[in-house]
């Protein structure tokens, strides 16, 4: 399996989410060298730094739609989950010993293609309508800011 490239599709328009997404691509990448040096210590690191980040960033992610009040925040947080304990398979099975580098990278990078293509696409423009009406009345450093400013200036 070749390298995986970032593509424009995968862009779900905040930022911030992006270039996690894009940081989960870069460990996968970093899964592919590692087995190819045969080098299984580097390769079990590289498994707990994507499993490590991922959990971050689904939890980032998450709040995110519960504060713009996402209504199928519940859901896609199931996903994760579920994620999460098929990964968590996949890390035990290579702490016994198995070789499942080929296995896990070839089903995360599908599953975050899919994932980001579908599920993070549909909550993408109401989290982008939250922090922009967030920035929007935080702009000027909040009520305080604002009041200073209309007395002062």
């Amino acid at each position: 399996m070749a390298l995986l490239v970032w593509q424009d599709d995968l862009n779900i328009g905040i930022d911030v989410i992006d270039q996690q997404h894009r940081r989960i691509i870069e460990m996968l990448n970093h899964l592919h060298v590692a087995q190819t040096s045969l080098q299984r210590a580097a390769v079990g690191e590289v498994i707990d730094e994507v499993v490590d980040y991922t959990m971050s960033h689904f939890a980032f992610e998450e709040e995110l739609m519960e504060e713009a009040g996402y209504p199928f925040c519940a859901a896609h947080k199931r996903v994760h989950e579920v994620f999460i304990k098929r990964v968590s398979e996949y890390r035990m099975r290579f702490q016994a010993g198995e070789d499942i580098s080929d296995e896990l990278r070839t089903m995360l990078s599908r599953w975050l293609f899919n994932h980001i293509r579908g599920d993070d696409q549909a909550y993408a423009e109401q989290v982008k309508q939250h922090l922009n009406q967030f920035a929007r009345e935080h702009q000027s450093g909040g009520w305080l800011g604002r009041t200073l400013k209309r007395f002062f200036g």
